[in-house]
């Protein structure tokens, strides 16, 4: 039996010295060899490299120009090679593979690719130089590598990367978690998966490189996936609505990531069938489904189905977490990574106050957005500003009722005769050019208007057991009772202490009534959709104007900032220390701070940016 170069060079040659008729039969010859492709992959391949081998030396110029459409194999394999590494992008390291049942690390992933009968097709096909650039290569990859990823709640002994390692997990003993692993595996492989993830088996726990790269990579993984099985052990077969509601699994911290992130997501109960018997390929268009998960998480139904990464809305992503547990507690800050779209290192031991503070702090500094610092509770080690621990989000954020847009107007008239133009204008043009909040060195550089506290008094039998009450008064501002675990040092005009405090407002930037720049969407991101939060008030959609505009349109903007400066507000408490610097006063409530006077706005802002530890 001749070889596959002999009867190349045969057909070739019998092309090439067939001097009647030579340009039909190379044209007839070249589709002859892609249809033997099917059957004779490695043969074919041979034959057609050693064909158009044959060709680049022919005199004929005919012939050449004809040659020039044509790519040999290594350039079509380099083309496969680039397609394969951009969809492996945002793919797990690590992968089982659900036919064989072994587990694979990325090169292993591509020799069985390019071992299969899929890529041959694939590679044999591709014979002229415009299927290089066809969208089929990428879909044929695409399809190859789909995955399937894995969402569940660790349990008992779960099988670890050392358990399994060369091994074929089908056959290994089904006791303890390991029966979990293998339904996985098997229901993966028959919905047509052949590839699939588990954070308990694929990730090297003991590798700490690995271990921060997964982490960070984790939210794009589960993104990119084809499906994502979410396995809901406690939920039993043929169980009635509600079960989702109440299963352990949507009371973990790494879940909420998990849902948001993939496109598609199957729920599946104990036994592995489909929970509420709904054979959606998709369960995030079942109404139902997301109906019950969007009543007992709180989330927005359009962020469950399509929720789209970033710093936006921070606090209320924040409260998404606040009542979810982690087994290391340091995971309660590292599971919002991906959402937040952060990248950070992970150092385990570090304790949960330094993780979720290092994760606000690069929050607050990246996005400017000051909505993390709307709490009630402890004070953070970390920075005073930041609480100690994420449940302190579990309450509603401390949003004053905003004012219609008749209560506004009614409130901007009432101005225009008591406020020049030049002052408002003077403080508009003051509070635009304030620079974004930011950190160094764990110290928060906050932008603030400061009202001076005057008078601080204890006020006996009203604070709780562990605290005390105060009433608080500050330049501008309607007395306050404050309750605080913190003892304050109790002072007055008339009896001056030597510590003083301030009550702050925090600058909002959004009260300017400019358009927002920050995390907006990349255009180049097809999965990129409209911010889900509304706006704060109607008057956020209006058109914005330049700052120092002249005419009536201007005035009436630097009013209304005045107008809303006026409204009531959440307050921070802040101490002064020897260095000057300063530390919040952690409060068990929120602290709604009331100005005096609308008219008098101007007079009394003391705009600076404090340093607080």
């Amino acid at each position: 039996m001749r070889t596959s170069p002999e009867k190349g060079a045969e057909f070739a040659s019998q092309l090439i010295n067939d001097e009647n008729g030579l340009l039909v039969d190379m044209e007839r010859g070249i589709p002859q060899i892609a249809q033997v492709i099917e059957s004779l992959y490695d043969e074919s391949i041979t034959a057609f490299d050693i064909m158009l081998s044959k060709l680049d030396d022919t005199p004929d110029t005919q012939l050449r120009k004809l040659r020039q459409q044509y790519a040999t194999s290594s350039e079509a394999a380099s083309a496969i090679q680039d397609a394969t590494h951009i969809q492996l992008e945002n793919t797990p390291h690590r992968l089982l593979n659900t036919f064989t049942g072994y587990l694979c690390n990325r090169q292993t992933q591509i020799n069985t690719f390019e071992q299969s009968t899929e890529y041959k097709e694939l590679l044999s096909s591709t014979v002229k130089y415009t299927d290089l650039r066809m969208e089929r290569i990428g879909k044929v990859v695409e399809t190859y590598f789909r995955c399937a990823m894995l969402s569940h709640r660790w349990e008992g002994e779960e099988p670890l990367l050392h358990d399994i390692q060369d091994k074929d997990v089908y056959k290994l003993d089904a006791g303890g978690d390991m029966a979990k692993l293998q339904s996985f595996c098997r229901t993966a492989r028959d919905a047509g998966y052949r590839w699939a993830w588990t954070d308990t088996c694929c990730i090297d726990q003991t590798n700490n490189v690995e271990v921060q790269q997964s982490v960070n990579s984790m939210f794009a993984w589960y993104r990119h996936a084809a499906l994502t099985m979410i396995y809901l052990s406690d939920v039993p077969p043929s169980s009635i609505p509600g079960a989702l509601a109440k299963s352990v699994w949507n009371k973990r911290g790494w879940t909420v990531q998990e849902f948001l992130a993939p496109k598609f997501v199957i729920f599946y109960q104990r036994d592995w069938t489909l929970y509420l018997n709904d054979p959606s390929l998709n369960h995030k268009d079942s109404a139902a489904i997301m109906q019950e998960l969007g009543d007992a998480t709180g989330i927005h139904p359009l962020a469950l189905v399509a929720f789209r990464p970033g710093m936006r809305g921070a606090r209320e992503k924040l409260q998404w977490v606040s009542r979810r547990v982690t087994t290391l507690p340091e995971d309660i800050a590292y599971s919002l990574f991906g959402i937040f779209g952060v990248n950070l290192p992970v150092i385990y031991g570090e304790k949960k106050q330094n993780a979720l503070g290092r994760l606000l702090q690069d929050v607050v500094a990246q996005s400017g957005d000051i909505t993390s610092l709307d709490w009630v509770g402890k004070s953070s080690e970390f920075n005073s500003c930041l609480p100690a621990d994420i449940t302190s989000y579990g309450a509603p954020s401390c949003t004053p009722p905003s004012l219609s847009e008749d209560e506004m107007q009614t409130s901007v008239s009432s101005l225009q005769d008591a406020v020049s133009v030049e002052a408002a204008s003077r403080l508009y043009h003051e509070l635009s050019h304030l620079s974004a909040p930011r950190f160094a060195t764990r110290r928060l550089h906050l932008p603030c208007i400061v009202f001076p506290v005057t008078e601080v008094r204890r006020r006996r039998g009203e604070g709780q057991e562990l605290h005390s009450a105060y009433a608080v008064k500050a330049d501008g501002l309607e007395d306050l009772l404050i309750t605080t675990e913190d003892k304050l040092v109790q002072f007055s005009r008339a009896r001056p202490a030597r510590q003083s405090f301030l009550l702050v407002r925090p600058w909002d930037r959004s009260l300017l009534e400019l358009p927002d720049f920050t995390d907006l969407p990349d255009l180049s991101d097809t999965e990129s959709m409209e911010d889900l939060s509304p706006p704060a008030s109607p008057s956020e959609d209006l058109p914005a104007r330049s700052v120092g505009e002249n005419g009536p349109e201007s005035h009436s903007r630097e009013l209304r900032l005045m107008v809303r400066l006026g409204q009531p507000f959440s307050a921070f408490l802040l101490a002064q220390q020897w260095g000057g610097e300063y530390k919040r006063i952690a409060s068990d409530h929120n602290i709604i701070a009331h100005v005096q006077d609308l008219a008098s706005v101007h007079d009394m802002m003391d705009i600076q940016t404090l340093e607080i530890l």
